[in-house]
């Protein structure tokens, strides 16, 4: 298998965000899952930010891809329609799929699409969740209409997924959409996570695939716990699936390839490695949004290593969790 053109070797090493650490605001504790692209001629971040009660979801922006500011929270508590009033963790907005390309959103109806999910208790992922979807015709992309109904449900699921859905990607092709998520087998204990799809052409009525999971994980080996968070790009007539292995110890981003959207071959072993100890991803190096920009590979992801005193934020009371970029060329010292 060649994924040569897929890798992102180079670590910038240093966090791209980090959480307020402020009381009482959104990102108090940490920040989480990046998802970043291009609109009107800016780079954009959107990401998830904790602060002990649960999530909501932001934007950030930035000139070249390093340096980022917080621009507004997007997707907030007691707001939607009950199920996602409490928890709520955006993940996607629909957009173009080719790697190569600029990152830029995609419109649908003249609307602009983001999915997300969203937990029903106060807490840390507290809950089994569930997937919504919410558009906008805002250019500045600020205002967001929630459709007041969830498109996929735990409940309505196989045994694979019955503990609760999470990280979605959103992908329109030959007038098709397709919404990858991993989810988990249980809500408590060790569970295991695994990616499936769903099918639509109304992005309202969802099909999920018969064979469902489409990723699995690998009993005994890094990602032996979890197969989770795509993130799906074409490439020529290929198409590359970016992921995070989880094994109940370190979490690490793994790449499968298809020709189908369907039928995937994972690469055997991680693509992104956790750091040295004492490195801003000693444990965790997971949930990755890649991008192309000048040519290069940007692969953005959350780091998490221990916390020592002095960092920003403090998440569960023992981690450090923040956002960095890999890169395919060694561009961070130039």
């Amino acid at each position: 298998m060649d994924i040569q053109a897929y890798l992102t070797p180079y670590k910038y090493g240093k966090p791209v965000l980090v959480g307020s650490g402020i009381s009482g605001h959104f990102d108090e504790n940490a920040v989480d899952c990046p998802f970043v692209f291009q609109h009107n001629d800016k780079f954009y971040m959107m990401y998830v930010g904790f602060d002990g009660t649960g999530y909501q979801t932001a934007l950030a922006t930035s000139e070249d891809l390093l340096n980022w500011q917080h621009l507004s929270v997007i997707l907030r508590r007691n707001e939607g329609s009950g199920w996602d009033s409490v928890n709520i963790a955006g993940t996607w907005i629909m957009k173009e799929n080719r790697i190569e390309a600029p990152p830029v959103l995609k419109k649908w109806n003249d609307k602009y699409w983001l999915v997300y999910h969203a937990y029903p208790e106060t807490g840390y992922e507290e809950g089994s969740a569930k997937i919504g979807i919410a558009w906008t015709d805002d250019e500045d992309l600020l205002t967001w209409h929630r459709c007041p109904d969830p498109i996929l449900t735990p409940e309505e699921g196989a045994d694979w997924e019955k503990g609760g859905l999470y990280k979605e990607c959103l992908v329109e092709h030959e007038n098709k959409f397709y919404l990858f998520y991993n989810a988990k087998n249980k809500n408590k204990g060790r569970w295991i996570e695994q990616t499936g799809v769903a099918f639509s052409s109304d992005l309202k009525q969802w099909d999920r695939y018969e064979h469902n999971p489409v990723l699995h994980v690998s009993p005994e080996r890094w990602d032996s716990g979890f197969a989770s968070d795509p993130c799906v790009l074409l490439h020529g007539n290929q198409w590359a699936m970016y992921y995070f292995g989880y094994n109940y110890k370190q979490a690490q981003e793994g790449i499968a390839l298809s020709q189908d959207l369907i039928h995937w071959d994972k690469y055997p072993d991680p693509i992104i490695t956790i750091g040295e100890p004492g490195s801003i991803d000693s444990i965790f190096a997971h949930k990755p949004s890649v991008i192309t920009h000048n040519g290069v590979l940007y692969h953005f992801y959350c780091s998490c290593r221990p916390f020592t005193e002095g960092d920003p934020t403090r998440n569960y009371g023992k981690e450090f969790r923040s956002i960095t970029v890999a890169a395919s060329h060694p561009i961070f010292n130039e």
